[in-house]
């Protein structure tokens, strides 16, 4: 049996799903319609001639070359997250999920893709009250498919505080290990939104939820400060004047956290983000929150400078502080260090804060998608009369 399994990449960005998928997955096709990204999938990966940039909206089943046992797709956040204003699946940019599982259901007249990989923010289980979360499940099992959500937090690998939604949808003519089911929800990976979302879901879509079984990682992630640059590249380090503006938008429990820093006798490392918050009187100002536990806020795309994730070195009374580099981004995301990274500051940020955390893809492809792909794989041997390994 083959030992290498084909699969798609949608939305790939900067192949961040293709370095956590590794050895054991052959790309045949990929897909994004961003220049930067596509730029930067190239310069990661050289010429990738199945790579085509493109609308998704524009694609077609016969352009999709060879059979694949995978699909993968990261479909655009805006509209499920927080800030989408509620468009959900309906917005201009989450809404390309739908042209995505047209393009899948359709290549099934000639020859169907028996996994499909879903990843988005978990803003996408709350979406409207729930109603998205029940569309995407009730448009895979119409297309034929039992399915499976998981949160992971990245942090479980990496020092970066982000939760995830995945859903792991398999072919109904695919029979799956009963090694990889649980009966219950597992609280790591099944957080109480996700089960209350499962649990509201109708009778018809909930038939064929899956709880997918995931262990837990072997050992302890990196801290923070084990991703820091000695001699960064791409940042300055701010004036004086600069660090104390960021310190006077501290409210009162942020600076007792500072305090509490500078009376430890080592150099601490923390993470400091820029925020618009309401106080009691209903005025809204920006402050600086910061947080010393050796774990980083979640990257975002740097569309403002309060975006930007912000690194403090304290060393008793002294304070320094400076932007968090690009490399740091990419350490962050699990990202090796001979990814080429843009050299333009927010392009490098940007790519990290829309991609994949790598470590975290390689998991669930270890522990999940590996074996389906190994359980179709049998399948589709039986079905052409083949010997089965």
């Amino acid at each position: 049996m083959n030992s290498r399994y084909k699969y798609y990449e949608f939305f790939c960005g900067g192949g961040m799903a293709r370095l956590g998928l590794g050895k054991k997955w052959d790309c045949v096709f990929a897909n994004d319609f961003c220049l930067k990204k596509v730029e930067a999938y190239r310069r990661a990966f050289g010429p990738s001639p199945e790579l085509l940039r493109e609308d998704i909206g524009r694609l077609r089943a016969e352009q999709l070359p060879e059979r694949a046992v995978l699909a993968w797709a990261s479909f655009p956040c805006q509209d499920l997250s927080l800030a989408g204003k509620g468009r959900g699946l309906r917005g201009e940019r989450s809404s390309t999920f739908w042209p995505f599982l047209d393009l899948i259901l359709a290549k099934r007249a000639d020859c169907e893709v028996p996994l499909i990989a879903i990843e988005n923010v978990v803003g996408t289980v709350t979406s409207n009250g729930g109603k998205d979360f029940a569309a995407i499940l009730g448009a895979l099992k119409a297309g034929g498919y039992r399915y499976g959500a998981l949160v992971i937090d990245a942090r479980m690998f990496v020092p970066q505080s982000r939760p995830r939604l995945f859903i792991v949808a398999v072919s109904n003519k695919v029979e799956i290990p009963r090694k990889l089911i649980q009966e219950e929800p597992f609280g790591c990976w099944h957080t109480p939104s996700l089960i209350r979302a499962h649990d509201a879901l109708p009778e018809a879509i909930r038939s064929s939820a899956i709880w997918w079984r995931l262990p837990l990682p072997e050992s302890r992630p990196p801290r923070l400060r084990d991703v820091l640059e000695e001699n960064p590249i791409g940042v300055r380090w701010h004036s004086p004047s600069e660090t104390e503006a960021f310190l006077k938008m501290m409210s009162h429990t942020n600076l007792e956290k500072l305090h509490q820093a500078q009376g430890i006798m080592r150099p601490t490392v923390g993470t400091l983000y820029r925020r618009t918050r309401t106080d009691e009187h209903g005025n809204r100002s920006q402050r600086a929150e910061v947080r010393f536990d050796q774990i980083s806020g979640c990257l975002r795309t740097p569309a403002g400078g309060s975006s930007r994730q912000t690194i403090l070195i304290v060393e008793g009374d002294r304070v320094r502080s400076r932007l968090l580099s690009p490399r740091e981004a990419a350490r962050l995301m699990g990202v090796p260090d001979d990814y080429p990274l843009p050299s333009n500051y927010n392009e490098a940020y940007q790519l990290m804060g829309d991609g994949l955390v790598v470590p975290v893809v390689s998991w669930l492809s270890k522990h999940v998608l590996v074996p389906l792909a190994q359980a179709a794989s049998r399948e589709k041997a039986q079905n052409s009369g083949r010997k089965v390994a």
